[in-house]
């Protein structure tokens, strides 16, 4: 794999934040990004929602009560958090710092709401946003889930029909009609800015033009 030939380390790791309407395949694809590049850490967002069907506690969120995770709050214990559908999302603060402390890659699977944060504390974050081909096939993705309720999936589709229009903040937009070709693209995102002169350790170049 072409990651996995890199030898040039980063001096601090580069923060990924992928943002959709709900229904739109981004858990899908940051799922299948972390099985092609297991270098990436994955930062698993606390929520106060119940678990959906084939969810897995830990590893698909940390599912805490409202008042564990008010508490959260005013600890600082987020790096951001919002308030999506009536139940509370957060991303913790300390793994992901740790981890872009140690030069490690960190994907963040947020809100438009959280994505906003993310930019005004991490600016130089490589966002990602996620459009489904159609608010047609985004109904009948929500449909198909079978987790909501008709009123629900209305609610749904006209947030979806708000978030989209912020796609123009983010630094990458990816049509998720395909989604086979929607990870490679993904991928490539990843992969390229892994590759920018502002992330790299420069003193391994150097190195490397300074051998006979």
């Amino acid at each position: 794999m072409l990651s996995e030939r890199a030898s040039v380390k980063r001096r601090q790791g580069v923060l990924f934040v992928v943002s959709a309407p709900s229904g739109a395949g981004k858990t899908s694809l940051c799922h299948e990004l972390m099985a092609l590049l297991p270098d990436l850490h994955f930062s698993i967002s606390c929520t106060t929602r119940q678990p959906r069907p084939g969810e897995v506690p830990e590893r698909d969120y940390h599912f805490v009560d409202e008042p564990t995770f008010r508490g959260m709050i005013k600890e600082g214990a987020f790096l951001e958090w919002a308030e999506v559908y009536g139940k509370l999302y957060g991303t913790p603060r300390a793994p992901t710092q740790e981890w872009m402390a140690q030069g490690c890659d960190v994907l963040l699977d947020i809100d438009t709401q959280g994505a906003m944060q993310i930019r005004r504390h991490v600016p130089e974050a490589v966002s990602v946003y996620i459009l489904p081909p159609s608010m047609a096939v985004l109904r009948r993705r929500l449909e198909d889930r079978k987790g909501d309720s008709p009123d629900e999936i209305a609610m749904r589709l006209k947030r979806a029909k708000d978030e989209v229009a912020h796609y123009r903040d983010y630094s990458y937009v990816i049509i998720n009609d395909d989604f086979k070709f929607s990870v490679r693209l993904l991928e490539a995102i990843v992969l390229a800015e892994r590759s920018r002169t502002a992330v790299l350790d420069l003193s391994q170049v150097e190195q490397v033009l300074l051998e006979n």
